[in-house]
C-alpha cells in the first residue's frame, strides 16, 4: 500500500522493466503532460532511483517523493 500523500494524476508501472525502460516510460509521459502533473513511476529496478532524478534536473522538473513500497519503488515526479 502507498503512504505516499501524493495523488498522482498518472501512473506508470514499470516494476518488470530494466533499466533504462521505466525512465524512457517516464520521458514519454512527461513530455505529453501539461505543466502541474503529478506523475507515479513504479519500478522496481534500483538503477532509477538514480537515472530518474539525475534525469529531472537536467530537464527542470521536481521529484517530490521516493517511496519503498518494498518490492518496488514508487517515484512521484511534478512535470514544470
Amino acid at each position: 500500500m502507498n503512504d505516499s500523500d501524493y495523488d498522482p494524476d498518472v501512473t506508470i508501472d514499470s516494476r518488470d522493466a530494466t533499466c533504462p525502460g521505466p525512465l524512457m516510460d517516464l520521458i514519454g509521459k512527461v513530455k505529453e503532460a501539461e505543466p502541474g502533473t503529478v506523475i507515479e513511476l513504479r519500478t522496481s529496478d534500483s538503477g532509477s532511483k538514480s537515472d530518474v532524478p539525475e534525469w529531472l534536473d537536467e530537464a527542470g522538473h521536481d521529484l517530490l517523493d521516493t517511496v519503498d513500497n518494498g518490492d518496488y519503488w514508487s517515484l512521484f515526479v511534478r512535470t514544470n
